[in-house]
């Protein structure tokens, strides 16, 4: 008997299971091409890797657009524009230099046994200046260049040279340096600031990030607005000023310097970063301070003495005083322009030739810009009488030969600043976030020594604003004014203690024999 094998491909059952793969096949590569050709994409993409050509490349078509969406004469007033900002950058850049700075600063330490140590390490800064004479002065911020021994500036075109500091004005933040080479640089003109109107274009001109010169373009943003009691009116803009840009111009669009960079507006504290609000110095108050430095090597700014304070609930329930404007002065230096005028503490000073005062702020700032040996009118508020009186306004923080003349403690050699230091006993701290948040400014006393000069007088907790009516803005100032000054003569410290605002006299360090 002959038996049969049947092949499986025979089998009816398998042939079916072989149509229904292949119609489905069929369907799927179908409906993949159908999507892939809808979706404009290439059919040859379905064909399986193994079924491709390799190695080969086969060069696609294509064709670039030759015409620009729109002609010149389309947009003719952005392209004068545009050639114009050009050309205003080309004409100031040459005159807007990078810093760098280099130097060892000094930290006050008292150890476990209550002595003062010093602490030195160094320190390496950036930003920005702007060379404002043709034999090579420039003009940059004071925090630029503040306690470093070594300064170099370098130029638009790349050349590096070295320069040393001429005079600075701490208050408004402005130092004048020299570039030390006989050479005729190129200088920018100041502008007259009092000119310029809220929505002027402007340009800042700087070093941000130590990436070399920048320029950004914006608007000024606002006037008159004020950082801390102690500074001047400054400008607002929006041109993008960052770290590195402080000391570089804003000018306007004649290329003329009508403020200094100075500050931005950051809420993260720890990496500022711009954020639409910059601040930059007026140029009339920069020409002002520029001649005062090169005439005399130091700013000359008018004094009254007087101790201000803003008119708060508290003060007018305590004065009874019901009216908008005033501050209110809470203390007298002694032989003052202010005491020999007759005010008075507690008198409320409502005008100052004429124009109202509305924050102590304003009335300093109004008694610096006034020339030394004018006469100013004061409207003042006098337990419910109003008075005028006239006060002649000093140099601030003047000091004759004559007050030392004859003076056993201005006779011999001096001690070293931390020598002078040891001898008074004052340690302080900076003010934290919170505390400058709250509008202080100046340091905290954080302890004294036992023995020091300075015990009976100062107590820790006092809040210190200035030194011989110079506001100090941090310990290292602090410290600098103290020393230079203590080594030669009495110092007055003004300072905050529990609410009221004080004057102490430290004395004299005795000179060496």
């Amino acid at each position: 008997m002959v038996s049969r094998v049947t092949h499986p491909f025979m089998n009816p059952a398998f042939r079916r299971l072989l149509a229904l793969v292949a119609v489905f096949v069929t369907a799927f590569i179908a409906v993949a091409a159908l999507r892939t050709w809808r979706s404009g994409g290439d059919l040859r993409s379905l064909i399986p890797g193994f079924l491709k050509k390799t190695g080969q490349f086969h060069p696609e078509a294509f064709t670039l657009p030759d015409k620009a969406p729109l002609d010149v004469g389309d947009v003719e007033l952005l392209s004068r524009l545009n050639n114009e900002y050009a050309r205003l950058t080309e004409a100031v850049v040459p005159s807007v230099v990078s810093i760098d700075t280099a130097g060892v600063r000094s930290e006050q330490l008292l150890d476990v046994w209550g002595r003062t140590r010093v602490r030195n390490y160094p320190t390496q800064g950036q930003g920005s200046g702007v060379i404002v004479t043709s034999e090579g002065h420039v003009m940059t911020n004071h925090h630029v260049i503040a306690g470093q021994q070594k300064i170099q500036v370098t130029l638009h075109g790349g050349k590096t040279y070295t320069a040393h500091l001429i005079g600075e004005d701490t208050l408004l933040d402005i130092a004048v340096l020299k570039i030390d080479a006989k050479e005729t640089f190129t200088p920018l003109k100041m502008g007259d600031s009092s000119q310029a109107k809220v929505g002027q274009i402007v340009l800042a001109v700087g070093n941000p990030f130590g990436l070399g010169e920048t320029v950004t373009q914006g608007i000024i943003s606002a006037k008159e607005r004020s950082l801390s009691d102690n500074q001047r009116d400054l400008f607002q803009t929006d041109a993008a000023i960052n770290p590195g840009n402080s000391g570089g111009p804003l000018v306007n669009l004649r290329g003329e310097i009508i403020g200094i960079n100075v500050a931005i507006f950051s809420p993260d504290k720890q990496n500022p970063g711009f954020q639409g609000v910059g601040f930059s110095i007026p140029s009339n108050d920069v020409k002002d301070a520029l001649f005062q430095i090169l005439e005399r090597g130091r700013p000359i700014r008018g004094f009254l003495g007087v101790q201000m304070r803003d008119m708060d609930a508290a003060v007018r329930s305590a004065l009874g005083y019901q009216e908008e404007n005033g501050a209110a002065v809470m203390g007298i230096s002694p032989g003052s322009p202010a005491e020999l005028a007759g005010l008075q503490p507690w008198d409320v000073v409502r005008a100052v030739n004429d124009e109202k005062i509305h924050t102590s702020a304003q009335l300093f700032s109004l008694v610096q810009r006034t020339k030394v040996g004018d006469a100013i009118t004061l409207d003042v508020w006098r337990t419910g009488k109003p008075l005028q009186l006239k006060a002649i306004i000093t140099e601030s923080g003047a000091a004759t030969a004559a007050t030392q003349a004859g003076d056993p403690a201005s006779q011999g050699k001096t001690h070293d600043p931390e020598e002078v230091l040891q001898a008074l006993g004052i340690q302080v701290r900076e003010l934290s976030i919170p505390e400058r948040r709250q509008g202080f400014t100046g340091v905290v006393v954080a302890g004294i020594t036992a023995n020091g000069l300075a015990t009976d007088q100062v107590k820790a907790g006092d809040l210190i604003l200035a030194v011989n009516n110079t506001r100090i803005a941090g310990a290292n100032e602090f410290f600098l004014h103290l020393s230079a000054s203590a080594a030669v003569q009495d110092t007055s410290l003004q300072l905050i203690r529990e609410g009221q605002v004080i004057s102490v006299n430290l004395p004299a360090i005795p000179r060496k024999e």
